[in-house]
């Protein structure tokens, strides 16, 4: 399945979430980190989520299960919530009673409760999500933490499933995302975002994605939520 360059809407992005409105493109196979919930503005959206071929108003995608959006120029809105974040039931239970609007929705998790971490894992996370050097070293990461790495990765895969690794690389991916929607180059976000270039940024998108980062960025609009 070949991806379209039909992805086009607003992209709002908060600290441990993001919402995108607009029209949906298909996607080819991928997974991320981040749980995700399509809402069809209009009809239903369909996707295959694990293999199986799905059809709803609203769609539940776990974090780390391969997927793919297979209805394209679908009006959609779309919701990337981190799981060290938030409680799965909690959001789509938000997705729910919010329905297609953004405002809405943003509102609704804005006024989730936070799930209550290991204090030195809430200490690395918060350094993660403050990620501004280009490059992140676990051992950087461990020593602010006050844990060896060897510590910090059973922290991570043990209490969350998700290694140090993929965590920061999605922060990195998300900054890069941002710099690129407001105006920089693919290569000037890449660099900025600690990717070796361009080419290795857009991989990283299609990998995490299931689409192309030139064909797509150019259609969204970013709104930073405070």
């Amino acid at each position: 399945m070949n991806p379209t360059p039909s992805w086009q809407g607003e992209l709002w992005l908060a600290s441990d979430y993001g919402l995108l409105a607009g029209t949906a493109g298909t996607t080819q196979p991928h997974a991320h980190y981040a749980h995700q919930f399509l809402i069809a503005q209009r009809g239903e959206v369909q996707a295959l989520i694990g293999g199986q071929l799905q059809c709803a108003p609203v769609l539940v995608i776990e974090s780390g299960v391969e997927h793919a959006i297979l209805a394209p120029e679908q009006p959609t809105l779309t919701l990337f919530a981190e799981p060290l974040a938030f409680e799965l039931q909690a959001v789509h239970q938000c997705c729910i009673e919010a329905g297609a609007s953004m405002e809405r929705l943003a509102k609704r998790i804005d006024d989730l409760p936070r799930r209550t971490l290991d204090a030195r894992l809430a200490k690395a996370l918060h350094r993660v999500r403050a990620l501004e050097d280009e490059t992140l070293p676990a051992e950087v990461l461990a020593r602010e933490a006050a844990l060896s790495i060897s510590q910090l990765e059973r922290l991570f895969t043990g209490s969350l499933g998700v290694s140090v690794r993929r965590l920061v690389l999605w922060h990195r991916l998300r900054r890069a995302l941002a710099l690129a929607l407001a105006g920089s180059t693919l290569t000037a976000a890449a660099m900025a975002a600690g990717f070796s270039d361009s080419a290795h940024l857009s991989r990283s998108v299609r990998k995490q994605f299931g689409v192309r980062a030139d064909l797509t960025l150019r259609h969204l609009r970013l709104r930073v939520l405070g």
